[in-house]
């Protein structure tokens, strides 16, 4: 089985000094709730990376627009989803659970308890 992570976020090169911009100027309205979990302005968040590195889990982190590319899917984002092999892709966590977590720990048990 492999997680996959996928941000309500674009690729492009532009969407990312963007984003920085919007954590700096106004975080509270993020639309991407798995984003501010994950990550600070900057760097990924300490114990998310911990954990990520530590996991027994194959993860796999992907933005909404290399997702529906890769998969040809849509959902809507963010969105954690579970990878089966010969059974495909169904939702781990959709963004009405990511976006009710707290912090990172919520989401570190969440994806352990969904797993």
């Amino acid at each position: 089985m492999t997680i996959l992570f996928v941000y309500n976020a674009d690729s492009d090169p532009l969407s990312g000094p963007f984003d920085i911009g919007h954590k700096i100027i106004n975080p509270e309205t993020s639309s991407c709730a798995l984003c501010k979990l994950t990550f600070d302005t900057f760097t990924e968040k300490r114990k998310w990376r911990s954990f990520r590195e530590t996991s027994p889990f194959e993860m796999e982190f992907l933005h909404r627009d290399e997702f529906e590319k890769k998969y040809n899917l849509q959902y809507e984002y963010p969105v954690i989803l579970r990878k089966k092999s010969g059974s495909g892709i169904e939702i781990m966590l959709a963004k009405k659970d990511i976006d009710t977590l707290p912090d990172p720990d919520a989401l570190i048990e969440a994806v352990k308890k969904n797993a």
